[in-house]
């Protein structure tokens, strides 16, 4: 794993969960922790209406924890009720934290090559609404990650189970003097909230 990552996993402090956080993700805790321990593989679509932002943290720090921690038989998607593009300043705030990121295809919706370990397949990332054919189809855990997914898509087709993340939205903070502090805050507490999933 890329060094910079690691220093960024190392300092995470999940004391700095707080109670009613920790409260909505220890349902999801011992869900993810009672399919490690039967040893059955599992599929983790981290869906946002937009597939722009918060879903594109959660299904990236996902997997980093899931290589972190050495487990196996764990996979981790994203998808929107709606394609849009990857915004850009999650591409920034992910390069800032150690990331290795490239551009595939520069489009509208660009596609990008996320790698944070030398040896491990780089993360693809684009905008896509959540049945893509990039994404499982069936028998996959739907991880809401934005209030308005939650409330507005009250079936996700072919998924077996389904919980609520909420994060709010950094977009809020777009074209303010307090955009990068606000964008690199998501990415830390979606970090410590996966590290606190997955972790033993």
């Amino acid at each position: 794993m890329f060094p910079k990552i690691t220093e960024v996993i190392s300092q995470i402090d999940l004391e700095s969960i707080p109670e009613y956080r920790k409260e909505l993700l220890n349902p999801i805790r011992e869900f993810i922790q009672s399919k490690i321990e039967k040893n059955e593989a599992m599929a983790l679509n981290f869906i946002c209406t937009h597939n722009s932002r918060r879903s594109h943290l959660s299904q990236i720090w996902a997997q980093v924890m899931v290589d972190y921690f050495d487990l196996k038989h764990i996979y981790c998607y994203s998808g929107g009720t709606e394609a849009t593009a990857m915004f850009p300043k999650i591409i920034e705030t992910l390069i800032l934290q150690g990331f290795e990121i490239e551009k595939l295809h520069d489009a509208s919706n660009s596609i990008y090559a996320i790698k944070y370990d030398e040896k491990a397949p780089a993360i693809i990332g684009f905008s896509k609404a959540y049945p893509h054919f990039y994404n499982p189809k069936s028998d996959f855990v739907a991880m809401m990650t934005c209030n308005d997914a939650d409330e507005n898509c009250p079936v996700v087709f072919g998924a077996s189970s389904r919980f609520a993340l909420n994060y709010e939205d950094p977009k809020l903070y777009d074209d303010t003097p307090i955009m990068n502090e606000k964008y690199l805050e998501r990415s830390l507490q979606i970090a410590s909230e996966m590290y606190y999933l997955f972790g033993k």
